[in-house]
């Protein structure tokens, strides 16, 4: 296999991650909800996805991973209700309390991997390795590269589909953009809404912690997640909030994320150049978006 082929199928790798939580927080942004959680969520679908991972007997076989996955999505939505709810009973914002339920989740998994889901040498911070049936296959022999992209790929496609042409698409779309609007004269149930779309996006979230897990690493370990909740927000804005776009900015960061990775092994840059990289790719993306608003307003 040669260098370039070699880095594509990592960069894929890496952008899977990203494209799933990169849909899951476009989803919430564009239903106005601006959930910070999803590194949380992708954790607790981690979690979840290992547990069912090391626990399942390897009798039932290719049903392992499927479990996982429906696990890692019933987790991320249930750890994103927590901040749903707090949003529509006490009206907490969701941008404090998905960050601080983050916290909860990166610590809460520390507990459980030096604690009730040790391997059971108790030497290193982790779960054992899930059984067999719970590897996600992979896509391409001989490489990194499972089918956990396909699922990304999908969902991408899907999500955009849902939000351009079916009602519901419509209602998540018309309340980010005008919740009084949409409540008055769209006679939609903003709150109702912005719930479900909610704890969809943690879903989804959780999803990518499942494909982690299953297609990755094979185990849960503290710092499971490098941040890819975050870098996620990152993906979606630059991707302005399309589905489908996020499939290309998500590439664009697994690009940046493998190229820091290589530099840092072969020539001594520092892998953090990447975030460097990045940020000043956001910060252009604003600038241009800010001048071209200047720019309306100056000629109305």
């Amino acid at each position: 296999m040669t260098e370039t082929l070699a880095f594509v199928m990592d960069m894929l790798v890496h952008a899977t991650p990203l494209i799933v939580a990169g849909l899951a927080v476009a989803i919430a942004f564009r239903a106005g909800i601006w959930n910070i959680g999803a590194d949380g969520q992708l954790i607790a679908g981690a979690t979840a996805a290992a547990w069912i991972g090391v626990s399942t007997s390897t009798e039932i076989g290719w049903l392992a991973l499927p479990l996982a996955l429906i696990a890692g999505a019933i987790a991320g939505g249930a750890w994103a209700a927590i901040a749903a709810w707090l949003r529509s009973r006490f009206g907490v914002l969701e941008v404090i309390s998905t960050i601080m339920l983050n916290f909860i989740a990166i610590y809460g998994v520390s507990y459980l991997v030096r604690g009730p889901l040790q391997e059971p040498t108790h030497v290193y911070p982790q779960t054992s390795s899930i059984v067999t049936g719970a590897h996600m296959p992979t896509l391409v022999a001989g490489t990194r590269l499972h089918w956990g992209f396909v699922i990304a790929l999908v969902l991408a496609v899907t999500a955009w589909w849902v939000m351009r042409y079916s009602a519901a698409g419509f209602r998540i779309r018309a309340s980010g953009a005008n919740p009084f609007a949409a409540r008055s004269a769209g006679l939609i149930n903003v709150s109702r809404v912005t719930s479900v779309a909610f704890i969809v996006s943690g879903a989804i979230a959780g999803i990518a912690g499942a494909i982690e897990v299953s297609g990755v690493t094979f185990a849960l370990y503290e710092n499971i997640s490098p941040g890819y909740g975050y870098t996620a927000i990152a993906v979606a804005l630059l991707a302005g909030l399309n589905p489908l776009g996020v499939i290309g900015t998500g590439i664009l960061f697994g690009a940046l994320e493998t190229a820091a990775g290589t530099m840092q092994r072969n020539i001594g840059v520092p892998a953090t150049t990447a975030s460097v990289i990045e940020a000043v790719v956001i910060l252009a993306v604003i600038a241009v978006a800010q001048l071209r608003v200047h720019r309306a307003t100056s000629v109305a």
